[in-house]
């Protein structure tokens, strides 16, 4: 003997009703003591996959009373994205910076390490005097 299915209006308010009763903590069935859809499940006599599955509004008033929303969610994650991007974007243009900055020491470098060598072999030359430092009394 099979049982008889509730309607989906019915079962809607059922879920709903299990929802209100673990809310205000009278629940029948369990000790839910928080509002999940497991536990509103359990409460209406129903499997957790039926209300993903059938009754999103329900699944998804459940997520909203636990504060975690698809839509909160999604939001959070965008916001998330976005700083993520705007790093990123700061953090390319320090790295395009360090790199002018590198290659401009590179070619002072270049230039300064010429003129030492330039330098050094002026001060073997014979006509190059050494300059003493005076002292200032």
């Amino acid at each position: 003997m099979s049982k008889q299915r509730k309607p989906a209006d019915q079962r809607e308010k059922d879920l709903r009703l299990a929802m209100f009763r673990i809310q205000q903590g009278r629940a029948r069935h369990t000790k839910a003591k928080k509002l999940t859809i497991s536990a509103v499940a359990e409460e209406a006599g129903v499997t957790g996959p039926l209300i993903h599955n059938h009754y999103p509004k329900i699944a998804e008033a459940i997520r909203l009373a636990q504060g975690r929303d698809s839509r909160a969610q999604r939001n959070a994650k965008q916001l998330e994205l976005k700083a993520a991007r705007d790093k990123t974007r700061e953090l390319r243009q320090e790295i395009a910076n360090l790199r002018s900055d590198v290659s401009r020491l590179a070619s002072i470098n270049e230039v300064l390490l010429a003129e030492n060598a330039m330098l050094r072999s002026r001060l073997g030359d014979s006509d190059v005097v050494p300059m003493v430092k005076r002292r200032q009394n």
